[in-house]
């Protein structure tokens, strides 16, 4: 219900601003019809220089009592009721477009609309949200923490409000729609986050985030595990069940308590001093391929560990020794502080060479 009165309410707002516009520009245009009509008569007409005609003209149009610039006959005297009633219409034509969509808030709401889709359109390697419940926001605070680009959508209005208030780029509209994802830059997007209250609904927009664009990384939230099993079969390339991860959260907590405030340590918060960073090794922008963890000295020179290495077939290794051997499009899961992180990041990727992924804190 809730969706299609938004979605009824944004697009009148649109369609209210755009007649505005239309109404406003033909009512110029027809003043402006008015004063070339009588800039015309009284040159033409009744023989005035075209200054002294166009300066009639206006004094007539704006009613403000001037006397004439020059003597009028009857017939010029008409004319002149004539040119003054037609004045009075239009400018109170365009007075009154113009109170209306100020009280209606027209301008204000069309002039928000136009600039939040210019920031959308500017958007390029960014985050989408869809669905900004108590998850949405708790994974867009982490996304401010970490200086990610997003975007959040939600088809209610009460979510997107709060969003709003809290300085995120946000829209009202159904993820699931094609449209919607558009708008959203789903094209130009590295990943986008389905987090919405029902499955089905992840489910539809992980379906039309793939097909719109199979490289974008779509990470879904799942309440059942046969909505795991779907999205997965979807092309999901992550499904979360905060259930079942909550679960297994909680388990670890009560048996392995400093293990857990360890890993919370170094994956979320702002007041972290480690985080944890994975790097992908280009065979085109990186020197390392093909050398050892010995060889590359990665931790002798950033102070960085290198915690494991996945490859590009799925294989994890972890805790990799010095004699493991880096390959091409290998991901390196490393620990360190920010500076560290910034070193190996500048050690990886050479500044005259772009990051395929750089860090995000960095």
């Amino acid at each position: 219900m809730n969706k299609g009165i938004f979605a009824n309410s944004q697009a009148r707002i649109e369609q209210h601003y755009h007649q505005t516009q239309q109404q406003l520009l033909w009512g110029i245009i027809a003043l402006a019809g008015v004063f070339f009509t009588g800039t015309s008569w009284y040159h033409l007409v009744e023989g005035w220089r075209w200054l002294d005609a166009a300066y009639m003209t206006v004094i007539t149009l704006a009613t403000v009592g001037f006397m004439e610039i020059h003597p009028l006959g009857d017939r010029g005297r008409l004319f002149t009721i004539f040119l003054i009633l037609l004045g009075v219409v239009c400018i109170g034509y365009i007075v009154n477009r113009f109170t209306d969509a100020l009280i209606q808030g027209y301008f204000q709401e069309g002039l928000r609309l136009q600039q939040q889709r210019r920031l959308m359109d500017a958007l390029s390697k960014h985050y989408i949200l869809c669905g900004f419940g108590r998850m949405g926001q708790q994974i867009a605070a982490e996304f401010r923490l970490e200086g990610v680009s997003f975007v959040v959508a939600d088809a209610s209005p009460e979510p997107v409000q709060i969003a709003e208030q809290l300085g995120y780029l946000a829209i009202q509209a159904d993820a699931t729609l094609d449209e919607t994802l558009l708008k959203l830059g789903i094209e130009r997007a590295e990943c986008l986050i389905a987090a919405l209250p029902s499955d089905a609904e992840n489910l539809y927009t992980v379906i039309s985030a793939k097909a719109l664009n199979a490289n974008v990384r779509a990470i879904a939230r799942a309440s059942t595990e046969e909505a795991l099993k779907k999205l997965d079969r979807a092309g999901a390339d992550a499904v979360i069940s905060p259930y079942i991860t909550g679960g297994k959260r909680m388990a670890a907590a009560a048996l392995r308590p400093q293990v857990m405030d360890f890993v919370d340590g170094i994956l979320a918060g702002g007041d972290r001093t480690f985080y944890m960073e994975e790097f992908q090794l280009v065979a085109s922008t990186s020197n390392y391929v093909g050398q050892t963890l010995r060889d590359a000295k990665l931790r002798s020179q950033s102070g960085a560990l290198v915690l494991a290495i996945r490859r590009v077939d799925g294989a994890l290794i972890v805790g990799p020794t010095a004699d493991t051997l880096l390959q091409p499009d290998d991901h390196l899961i490393c620990l360190g502080t920010d500076d560290q992180l910034r070193r190996l990041n500048q050690i990886l990727y050479p500044v005259h060479r772009r990051s395929p992924r750089p860090p995000r804190h960095v």
